[in-house]
């Protein structure tokens, strides 16, 4: 079938002028100038922290107006072809235009849902931590393919990521892991990716190749910054220092420089054993500590609000995501009902349209709950 290409380039452009409805491109550019002002100062890295979150700003302001702008320019760029291909009967350009428009659907669409990330969290950073559920080695195997596959999708898209933990199961797999994605609105992204995933294949830890189900938790909280205003005083945490050990107990070094802090009041627990000092792990284990206190802070006050409404529903459930190795192949969400039948691709980090499903299903549940 023919692509209709004046619809598509039409519906591309409705998307856009949605995109730039909610990004205000006026006062994004208004944004700018201040910024701009501010980083021209020649007081500027006289305060290092305040400096960088200057420059950072101002580096994702001129990111998110150049892709709206830059959008456009690729909307016009395919109507051009589309008319040089057309007027000169020119099958080989139509089909440049067809793939040109292919991906430029798919990106308008990514531009979409970033315009919907409005939470108060959103722009932030990530960190998650996937834990081993019920089902013994499977479990644990089933967490550390989990961990992959978030890795593989940062990879994918040049995300920068670093492991700050990781606690490796005794016969094979990992009983939990923390790493970071080091990316403006990472949580927005990942949030969607919390809960509980359920594994079903045949076991290859199981001599008598049966059918195993094991499941793994995951848990995704925004990273702090310095002006969060999460204090935590020394007496509500208890700090152990132990040696960091890598798969099958091997000593990774010689010295006691793994922390692991417990926040007394709510008996939340941070492992960091990455990096190389005791003094470096602690302060990354604090800030995830601070992290997790924030979010939890703001769900508390969540739950009083939808309490105080009258509104009390339950979340997502045990499980939101099913990944099907046997008898049949396939990988579905539970919440938006988006699936695939290919998990070797969705295990090798093809999780986009999930994020994407489960970034609208978010949304759309906010809103009935307005």
């Amino acid at each position: 079938m023919a692509v209709d290409f004046t619809q598509e380039i039409k519906d591309l452009r409705a998307t856009m002028d949605s995109v730039r409805g909610v990004t205000n491109l006026d006062e994004l550019a208004r944004t700018i100038d201040e910024l701009e002002q501010q980083a021209s100062a020649p007081d500027l890295w006289d305060d290092p922290d305040a400096a960088q979150q200057v420059t950072s700003a101002l580096s994702r302001a001129n990111s998110e107006r150049d892709r709206v702008l830059g959008m456009d320019a690729r909307i016009e760029d395919l109507e051009t072809l589309v008319e040089m291909g057309q007027e000169e009967h020119d099958a080989a350009t139509l089909e440049e235009a067809e793939r040109d428009l292919a991906t430029l659907k798919k990106d308008v669409g990514e531009l979409e849902v970033r315009t919907l990330l409005a939470g108060e969290y959103d722009e932030r950073e990530a960190v998650v931590t996937i834990r081993a559920g019920a089902g013994g080695v499977d479990a644990a195997d089933f967490a550390e393919m989990l961990m992959r596959m978030y890795l593989r999708w940062a990879e994918r898209h040049g995300y920068p990521t670093k492991v700050m933990d990781t606690s490796y199961a005794e016969e094979a797999g990992l009983k939990s892991a923390t790493f970071e994605v080091n990316v403006p609105y990472a949580f927005g992204h990942l949030s969607v990716e919390a809960g509980t995933h359920r594994l079903v294949r045949i076991s290859p830890f199981d001599n008598q190749g049966r059918r195993q189900t094991s499941f793994a938790a995951v848990e995704v909280i925004p990273l702090i910054e310095s002006d969060d205003s999460i204090e935590i005083p020394e007496n509500e945490l208890k700090i152990d220092v132990f040696r960091s050990s890598g798969p099958g107990g091997q000593s990774v070094n010689t010295t006691d420089s793994a922390v692991r802090m417990t926040h007394l009041p709510t008996g939340i627990v941070v492992s960091m054993q990455n990096e190389k000092s005791q003094i470096q792990n602690r302060a990354a284990a604090l800030r995830v500590l601070q992290s997790r206190l924030l979010l939890q802070r703001k769900a508390e006050e969540a739950a009083v609000k939808k309490e105080m409404a009258g509104d009390v529903k339950a979340s997502w459930g045990d499980q939101m995501r099913s990944y099907v190795l046997n008898p049949y192949q396939m990988v579905k969400d539970l919440r938006t009902e988006f699936e695939t039948g290919n998990p070797s691709a969705v295990f090798d980090g093809d999780i986009d349209g999930f994020i994407e499903a489960g970034i609208r299903w978010q949304i759309g549940q906010n809103r009935q709950q307005d």
